[in-house]
């Protein structure tokens, strides 16, 4: 895992760089040769639209007045992350992650991320969300929580760094993934939160029945039953949905917030008892990007 601090490098040396007025093209072109490479962690064959964009930003466009510390998780090449850049103030601080390197060095050359890095405290996560140092459990805790000792934790989110998010803006493909891995993004996501923080992802309509068609019945099943959890996770924890008709393919936003104390309750069930136990409402995945 590589973390930097995105700002002015005036002393490094000459390298292809996207951030040129040919830049959205390329990011196309860069967005759908990594689909074709990678999809399942892709998860879609071009960047979100501005609509999309925007209703993933809500968050931070409809933010209290105090700094906010906000994580994107699969930034892709970076059409989101810009947007945050644009909205959010000096004093904020933006952690991006993104597994995919190619998207990674795209995101590292971006003049406008360049910009306003130090104004923002924005710095760079090439890695899986999953192996953030602010995600592996602190020495002495077991896996619920509590301490080695027994005696609870501090419940809705300690982890080994402390640091924890007002908001979570989420690009991964949940539907390509297992639902158990999905559970265990979730649950991570909302640990991360602070007290009352927010998240946001989204998830293509009419995907389930392309799936089955495209990928055969036992993938289908495993798309519905992340489908299914993601619903129970709305259903416990969401605040509303956005419909973007206008995006390719047709999108639905979704904003869910994290409890105000206490320990996370745990939607009724989880995908441990198998493809009918879980999943959500189509949505972006944990190890690369994708909305974006």
């Amino acid at each position: 895992m590589t973390t930097d601090q995105l700002g002015p490098r005036p002393h490094s040396p000459a390298r292809p760089s996207y951030g040129r007025p040919g830049r959205p093209a390329g990011d196309r072109l860069l967005f759908l040769g990594e689909a074709l490479r990678t999809l399942q962690s892709t998860g879609a064959l071009a960047p979100s639209g501005p609509e999309l964009v925007n209703a993933l930003v809500v968050p931070v466009t409809s933010r209290p007045d105090r700094p906010l510390s906000v994580l994107e998780v699969g930034a892709g090449t970076g059409v989101v992350t810009r947007r945050l850049v644009q909205v959010l103030r000096p004093g904020d601080r933006l952690h991006v992650v993104e597994a995919n390197p190619r998207f990674a060095e795209r995101l590292r050359e971006d003049a406008e991320l360049a910009r306003r890095g130090p104004e923002i405290g924005l710095r760079l996560s090439a890695c899986r969300v999953e192996e953030l140092p602010e995600c592996r459990p602190a020495a002495g805790r077991g896996r619920d929580g509590g301490t080695s000792d027994g005696s609870p934790g501090s419940g809705s989110g300690d982890s080994s760094t402390g640091e924890r998010y007002d908001v979570i803006v989420s690009g991964l493909p949940f539907t390509n993934f297992d639902p158990a891995q999905v559970q265990h993004i979730l649950d991570l996501y909302l640990r991360l939160l602070v007290p009352g923080g927010e998240l946001t992802y989204f998830g293509y309509l009419g995907t389930t029945a392309a799936r089955t068609l495209a990928s055969g019945p036992r993938r289908g099943a495993r798309h519905r039953a992340v489908v299914r959890l993601l619903r129970r996770f709305e259903a416990a924890y969401g605040l509303g949905n956005r419909t973007v008709w206008r995006n390719l393919p047709p999108a639905r936003a979704h904003l869910l917030r994290a409890p105000d104390c206490g320990r996370v309750p745990q939607p009724s069930a989880g995908p441990s008892a198998g493809p009918s136990a879980g999943a959500p409402a189509g949505s972006t995945g944990g190890a690369a990007s994708r909305a974006r």
